[in-house]
């Protein structure tokens, strides 16, 4: 966590503003690794008003391009809570990580709407996130997260690249109470990650694997902000040795 406020301070780059924007980075990843990967888009909007419902699908997601959290999900449109939806995102348009937690890539970021497909497994379930730590450029941990719509909340399991399951946790999320199965999309997940952190200190890059084929999620810099504790505490310290701090 101490090297992350670091690379907040001093590891700044212009071109990680275009990586944490959700419209931008779409292109920037697609010219790296293939459009195959890319999660379409229905629509860029500067305000809610500017979208034409009407023309979108049944199903779509919807979420700013500069922040997290602020994100709705329309599985039907005929029972959608649009009012709700306006009010969460509409202040999410207001919001700016760059002032909460001084993460200097959104600091430029540009506030806006996107819409995209929404994406679903075979079963139909919400999507398991697949956050690809990368350290130097090299894959080393993967943090599966699942059930973050359910009842009973969100779940976090760490694991190494050869899927063992770590004993680590995060004290607002516990563990799965159910097997999470190695995807057969692990090795493809891992050369991607691989190739998207070249030459970054740190970087988690995140994956859907969807019907047996992987979808780009999102680039971030500093997980939690770089606040988030870890149990045991010893592996904050063994990620941070991980990190090789550049020259200034």
């Amino acid at each position: 966590n101490e090297k992350l406020q670091w690379l907040k301070l001093n590891d700044r780059k212009d071109i990680y503003t275009t990586m944490v924007d959700k419209f931008e980075a779409k292109k920037y990843v697609a010219n790296i690794i293939g459009e195959e990967y890319i999660i379409p888009t229905l629509g860029i909007y500067e305000k809610w008003d500017d979208i034409d419902f009407d023309k979108l699908p049944n199903q779509f997601v919807i979420k700013c391009t500069h922040d997290s959290g602020g994100l709705a999900i329309c599985k039907d449109k005929s029972t959608f809570d649009f009012k709700s939806a306006k009010k969460k995102i509409n202040k999410s348009l207001e919001n700016n990580y760059y002032w909460s937690g001084r993460e200097w890539p959104y600091k430029n970021a540009k506030p806006r709407i996107i819409i995209e497909k929404y994406m679903s497994d075979e079963n139909n379930l919400d999507l398991q996130d697949y956050k690809i730590h990368c350290f130097n450029g090299e894959p080393k941990i993967i943090l599966v997260c699942k059930d973050r719509y359910k009842e009973t909340g969100l779940t976090e399991d760490f694991f190494d690249t050869e899927w063992k399951h770590l004993d680590i946790k995060r004290p607002n999320h516990g563990n799965s109470k159910t097997t999470i199965d190695k995807p057969s999309t692990l090795c493809k997940m891992l050369e991607l990650a691989e190739r998207l952190a070249k030459d970054i200190p740190f970087a988690r890059i995140d994956f859907y694997t969807i019907q047996g084929k992987v979808y780009f999620g999102e680039i971030t810099f500093y997980p939690a902000s770089g606040f988030a504790k870890f149990e045991p505490e010893e592996w904050d310290l063994k990620f941070g040795e991980w990190i090789k701090l550049p020259n200034k």
